[in-house]
Protein backbone atom coordinates (compact mmCIF):
# COMPACT_ATOMS: atom_id res chain seq x y z
CA UNK A 1 0.00 0.00 0.00
CA UNK A 2 1.11 3.27 -0.90
CA UNK A 3 2.31 5.84 2.03
CA UNK A 4 0.27 8.26 0.45
CA UNK A 5 -2.10 8.79 -3.00
CA UNK A 6 -2.15 12.63 -3.29
CA UNK A 7 1.07 14.78 -2.55
CA UNK A 8 1.93 18.62 -2.70
CA UNK A 9 5.26 20.11 -3.72
CA UNK A 10 5.55 23.61 -2.96
CA UNK A 11 8.68 24.63 -4.47
CA UNK A 12 10.08 23.35 -7.74
CA UNK A 13 13.88 23.58 -7.94
CA UNK A 14 15.76 20.80 -7.68
CA UNK A 15 14.90 19.14 -4.70
CA UNK A 16 11.32 19.58 -5.84
CA UNK A 17 11.52 18.72 -9.12
CA UNK A 18 13.75 15.94 -8.52
CA UNK A 19 10.96 14.53 -5.35
CA UNK A 20 8.42 14.91 -8.34
CA UNK A 21 10.20 13.05 -11.05
CA UNK A 22 11.26 10.19 -8.58
CA UNK A 23 7.98 10.06 -7.47
CA UNK A 24 6.45 9.96 -10.98
CA UNK A 25 9.00 7.02 -11.17
CA UNK A 26 8.34 5.02 -8.03
CA UNK A 27 5.28 5.36 -7.45
CA UNK A 28 3.07 6.48 -10.61
CA UNK A 29 0.08 6.04 -9.16
CA UNK A 30 0.10 9.23 -6.62
CA UNK A 31 -1.60 12.46 -7.84
CA UNK A 32 0.96 15.12 -8.14
CA UNK A 33 0.47 19.00 -7.26
CA UNK A 34 2.87 21.45 -7.53
CA UNK A 35 3.71 25.09 -6.95
CA UNK A 36 6.23 27.88 -7.04
CA UNK A 37 6.42 31.22 -6.47
CA UNK A 38 8.13 31.83 -9.70
CA UNK A 39 5.91 31.98 -12.86
CA UNK A 40 8.82 31.16 -15.00
CA UNK A 41 9.31 27.99 -12.81
CA UNK A 42 5.50 26.79 -13.31
CA UNK A 43 5.53 27.60 -16.95
CA UNK A 44 9.05 25.43 -17.07
CA UNK A 45 7.24 22.83 -14.91
CA UNK A 46 4.03 22.53 -17.06
CA UNK A 47 6.39 21.72 -20.00
CA UNK A 48 8.27 19.32 -18.57
CA UNK A 49 5.04 17.75 -17.71
CA UNK A 50 6.52 17.08 -13.75
CA UNK A 51 3.35 16.94 -12.14
CA UNK A 52 -0.14 16.25 -12.60
CA UNK A 53 -1.62 19.90 -11.46
CA UNK A 54 0.58 23.23 -11.68
CA UNK A 55 -1.10 25.84 -9.22
CA UNK A 56 -0.71 30.02 -9.02
CA UNK A 57 -0.79 29.46 -5.51
CA UNK A 58 0.41 27.87 -2.92
CA UNK A 59 -3.00 27.10 -0.85
CA UNK A 60 -4.69 26.25 -4.28
CA UNK A 61 -1.90 23.50 -4.09
CA UNK A 62 -2.61 21.18 -1.02
CA UNK A 63 -6.53 21.82 -0.82
CA UNK A 64 -6.82 18.05 -1.12
CA UNK A 65 -3.06 16.66 -0.15
CA UNK A 66 -2.36 13.96 1.99
CA UNK A 67 1.54 14.65 1.74
CA UNK A 68 2.67 18.20 1.46
CA UNK A 69 6.53 19.01 1.34
CA UNK A 70 7.93 22.48 1.63
CA UNK A 71 10.66 22.64 -0.70
CA UNK A 72 11.90 26.12 -0.31
CA UNK A 73 14.57 27.66 1.31
CA UNK A 74 14.30 27.27 4.69
CA UNK A 75 13.95 31.15 5.79
CA UNK A 76 10.49 30.94 3.89
CA UNK A 77 9.25 27.80 5.31
CA UNK A 78 7.18 29.72 8.20
CA UNK A 79 5.58 32.64 5.22
CA UNK A 80 4.49 29.67 3.46
CA UNK A 81 3.08 27.53 6.09
CA UNK A 82 1.16 31.16 6.75
CA UNK A 83 -0.07 31.14 3.37
CA UNK A 84 -1.32 27.47 3.20
CA UNK A 85 -3.02 27.49 6.97
CA UNK A 86 -6.57 27.89 5.80
CA UNK A 87 -6.78 25.45 3.19
CA UNK A 88 -4.90 22.30 4.28
CA UNK A 89 -6.93 19.74 5.11
CA UNK A 90 -6.78 18.73 8.57
CA UNK A 91 -5.66 14.90 7.86
CA UNK A 92 -2.97 15.62 5.92
CA UNK A 93 0.88 15.74 7.02
CA UNK A 94 3.14 18.50 6.47
CA UNK A 95 6.60 17.78 5.54
CA UNK A 96 10.10 19.46 4.62
CA UNK A 97 13.41 18.91 2.87
CA UNK A 98 15.35 21.88 4.87
CA UNK A 99 18.85 21.33 5.76
CA UNK A 100 18.34 22.78 9.15
CA UNK A 101 15.02 21.72 11.34
CA UNK A 102 15.33 23.49 14.74
CA UNK A 103 14.39 26.66 13.26
CA UNK A 104 12.23 24.98 10.90
CA UNK A 105 10.00 22.59 13.14
CA UNK A 106 9.30 25.81 15.09
CA UNK A 107 8.49 28.19 11.99
CA UNK A 108 5.83 25.27 11.26
CA UNK A 109 4.03 24.41 14.14
CA UNK A 110 3.79 28.59 15.04
CA UNK A 111 2.40 28.61 11.49
CA UNK A 112 0.04 25.74 11.93
CA UNK A 113 -0.86 25.22 15.27
CA UNK A 114 -2.68 21.29 15.35
CA UNK A 115 -1.64 20.71 12.05
CA UNK A 116 0.23 17.16 11.60
CA UNK A 117 4.21 17.93 11.37
CA UNK A 118 6.95 15.65 10.29
CA UNK A 119 10.45 17.69 9.01
CA UNK A 120 12.79 16.01 6.91
CA UNK A 121 16.16 15.82 5.50
CA UNK A 122 16.95 14.60 2.37
CA UNK A 123 20.77 14.57 2.40
CA UNK A 124 21.41 14.93 -1.51
CA UNK A 125 21.87 17.59 -3.98
CA UNK A 126 24.06 18.91 -6.62
CA UNK A 127 25.49 22.67 -7.45
CA UNK A 128 22.90 23.04 -9.91
CA UNK A 129 19.16 24.36 -9.42
CA UNK A 130 15.73 24.76 -11.11
CA UNK A 131 13.55 22.41 -12.27
CA UNK A 132 15.53 21.32 -15.30
CA UNK A 133 18.30 20.25 -13.08
CA UNK A 134 16.25 17.43 -10.92
CA UNK A 135 16.51 13.97 -11.84
CA UNK A 136 14.29 10.87 -10.26
CA UNK A 137 17.87 9.10 -8.85
CA UNK A 138 18.81 12.15 -6.86
CA UNK A 139 17.47 10.24 -3.66
CA UNK A 140 19.39 6.52 -4.27
CA UNK A 141 21.39 5.23 -1.28
CA UNK A 142 21.50 8.28 0.19
CA UNK A 143 19.79 9.05 3.55
CA UNK A 144 16.75 10.98 4.70
CA UNK A 145 16.98 12.55 8.27
CA UNK A 146 13.14 12.18 9.85
CA UNK A 147 13.15 14.81 12.64
CA UNK A 148 9.51 14.39 14.29
CA UNK A 149 8.77 16.73 17.17
CA UNK A 150 8.18 15.95 20.50
CA UNK A 151 5.25 14.07 21.28
CA UNK A 152 4.18 13.83 17.80
CA UNK A 153 2.36 11.44 15.43
CA UNK A 154 4.66 8.57 15.05
CA UNK A 155 2.60 6.75 12.71
CA UNK A 156 2.55 9.85 10.14
CA UNK A 157 6.57 9.63 11.14
CA UNK A 158 6.48 6.31 9.96
CA UNK A 159 4.61 7.44 6.78
CA UNK A 160 7.10 10.41 6.02
CA UNK A 161 9.78 7.60 6.13
CA UNK A 162 8.18 4.98 4.21
CA UNK A 163 7.42 7.66 1.43
CA UNK A 164 11.31 8.45 1.50
CA UNK A 165 11.98 5.07 1.27
CA UNK A 166 10.09 4.28 -1.82
CA UNK A 167 11.81 6.92 -3.17
CA UNK A 168 15.25 5.17 -2.55
CA UNK A 169 16.95 6.92 0.35
CA UNK A 170 17.79 5.87 3.33
CA UNK A 171 16.15 6.44 6.43
CA UNK A 172 17.41 7.54 9.89
CA UNK A 173 15.59 9.38 12.79
CA UNK A 174 16.88 12.46 15.19
CA UNK A 175 15.69 14.95 17.19
CA UNK A 176 15.92 18.24 15.23
CA UNK A 177 18.56 19.73 17.45
CA UNK A 178 20.79 16.72 17.47
CA UNK A 179 20.43 16.90 13.58
CA UNK A 180 21.62 20.58 13.47
CA UNK A 181 24.51 19.77 15.17
CA UNK A 182 25.58 16.95 12.84
CA UNK A 183 24.80 18.82 9.51
CA UNK A 184 26.64 21.77 11.03
CA UNK A 185 30.25 19.65 10.89
CA UNK A 186 29.54 17.55 7.95
CA UNK A 187 27.44 19.97 5.61
CA UNK A 188 27.47 24.02 6.56
CA UNK A 189 30.77 24.02 7.75
CA UNK A 190 32.19 22.38 4.56
CA UNK A 191 30.18 24.88 2.30
CA UNK A 192 31.04 28.17 4.63
CA UNK A 193 34.92 26.98 4.36
CA UNK A 194 34.57 26.48 0.05
CA UNK A 195 32.70 29.38 0.06
CA UNK A 196 35.51 31.07 2.13
CA UNK A 197 38.86 29.96 0.26
CA UNK A 198 37.18 30.58 -3.34
CA UNK A 199 36.64 34.03 -2.12
CA UNK A 200 40.10 34.24 -0.42
CA UNK A 201 41.34 32.81 -4.18
CA UNK A 202 39.44 35.58 -6.29
CA UNK A 203 40.66 38.74 -3.64
CA UNK A 204 44.47 37.95 -4.44
CA UNK A 205 45.83 40.68 -6.20
CA UNK A 206 48.60 38.66 -7.22
CA UNK A 207 46.80 36.08 -8.75
CA UNK A 208 44.98 36.91 -11.69
CA UNK A 209 41.19 35.29 -12.09
CA UNK A 210 42.30 33.46 -15.30
CA UNK A 211 45.09 32.06 -13.38
CA UNK A 212 43.05 30.18 -10.71
CA UNK A 213 40.13 28.73 -13.40
CA UNK A 214 43.50 27.80 -15.76
CA UNK A 215 45.34 26.34 -13.09
CA UNK A 216 42.86 24.88 -10.74
CA UNK A 217 44.08 21.73 -9.13
CA UNK A 218 41.42 18.70 -7.59
CA UNK A 219 40.99 20.20 -4.28
CA UNK A 220 39.85 23.74 -5.66
CA UNK A 221 37.92 22.43 -8.09
CA UNK A 222 35.66 20.27 -5.26
CA UNK A 223 35.31 23.33 -2.95
CA UNK A 224 34.42 25.58 -6.36
CA UNK A 225 31.50 22.89 -6.91
CA UNK A 226 30.02 23.44 -3.63
CA UNK A 227 30.87 27.25 -3.76
CA UNK A 228 28.16 27.24 -7.10
CA UNK A 229 25.52 25.86 -4.65
CA UNK A 230 22.27 28.12 -4.22
CA UNK A 231 23.48 31.66 -2.20
CA UNK A 232 19.57 31.94 -1.02
CA UNK A 233 19.19 28.55 0.02
CA UNK A 234 22.74 28.66 2.03
CA UNK A 235 22.80 32.24 3.35
CA UNK A 236 19.12 31.07 5.37
CA UNK A 237 20.72 27.91 6.05
CA UNK A 238 23.71 29.69 8.09
CA UNK A 239 20.96 32.00 9.90
CA UNK A 240 18.70 29.39 10.60
CA UNK A 241 21.45 27.33 12.21
CA UNK A 242 23.48 29.76 13.25
CA UNK A 243 24.50 28.36 16.91
CA UNK A 244 25.50 25.04 15.69
CA UNK A 245 27.35 26.64 12.53
CA UNK A 246 29.60 28.65 14.91
CA UNK A 247 30.03 26.18 17.95
CA UNK A 248 31.43 23.92 14.46
CA UNK A 249 33.16 26.86 12.80
CA UNK A 250 35.06 27.61 16.88
CA UNK A 251 36.17 24.11 17.03
CA UNK A 252 37.93 24.00 13.51
CA UNK A 253 39.33 27.15 13.84
CA UNK A 254 40.66 25.84 17.22
CA UNK A 255 41.92 22.66 15.23
CA UNK A 256 43.30 24.53 12.39
CA UNK A 257 45.72 26.77 15.00
CA UNK A 258 47.08 24.26 15.59
CA UNK A 259 47.77 22.71 12.02
CA UNK A 260 49.19 26.24 12.08
CA UNK A 261 51.86 25.77 15.01
CA UNK A 262 52.46 22.26 13.41
CA UNK A 263 53.40 23.84 9.72
CA UNK A 264 55.20 26.62 11.40
CA UNK A 265 57.46 24.43 13.81
CA UNK A 266 58.34 22.00 11.39
CA UNK A 267 56.54 19.32 13.39
CA UNK A 268 55.68 16.70 10.70
CA UNK A 269 54.69 13.98 12.87
CA UNK A 270 51.75 15.99 13.89
CA UNK A 271 50.65 16.88 10.20
CA UNK A 272 51.09 13.30 9.21
CA UNK A 273 49.10 11.84 12.38
CA UNK A 274 46.30 13.98 11.04
CA UNK A 275 46.20 13.57 7.37
CA UNK A 276 46.23 9.47 8.99
CA UNK A 277 43.80 9.84 10.60
CA UNK A 278 41.58 11.98 8.22
CA UNK A 279 42.02 9.20 5.66
CA UNK A 280 40.79 7.02 7.28
CA UNK A 281 37.36 8.85 7.22
CA UNK A 282 37.63 8.72 3.62
CA UNK A 283 37.80 5.77 3.15
CA UNK A 284 34.83 4.92 5.62
CA UNK A 285 32.47 7.07 3.28
CA UNK A 286 33.63 5.06 0.04
CA UNK A 287 32.93 2.16 2.15
CA UNK A 288 29.58 2.89 3.49
CA UNK A 289 28.42 3.77 -0.49
CA UNK A 290 28.14 7.57 -0.11
CA UNK A 291 31.02 8.62 -2.45
CA UNK A 292 33.03 6.34 -5.15
CA UNK A 293 35.86 7.38 -7.73
CA UNK A 294 33.10 8.60 -10.39
CA UNK A 295 31.49 12.28 -10.97
CA UNK A 296 28.59 12.69 -8.91
CA UNK A 297 28.52 9.62 -6.90
CA UNK A 298 28.43 6.91 -10.09
CA UNK A 299 24.78 7.98 -10.57
CA UNK A 300 22.90 7.69 -13.91
CA UNK A 301 20.42 10.80 -14.13
CA UNK A 302 17.15 10.19 -15.29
Amino acid sequence: MLPFARVSIIGLGLIGSSVARAVRQAMPTVRLTGHDASAEVRETVRRLDLVDDVTDTAAAAVTDAELVILCVPVGAMGAVAREIAADLPAEAIVSDVGSSKESVAKALAEALPGAIIVPAHPVAGTERSGPEAGFASLFHGRWCIVTPLPGGDAAAAERVAEFWRRLGSDVETMAPDHHDRVLAITSHLPHLIAYTIVGTANDLAEVTESEVIKFSAGGFRDFTRIAASDPTMWRDVFLSNKEAVLEMLQRFSEDLSQLQRAIRWGDGDTLFDHFTQTRAIRRSIVDQGQDDAAADFGRRHG
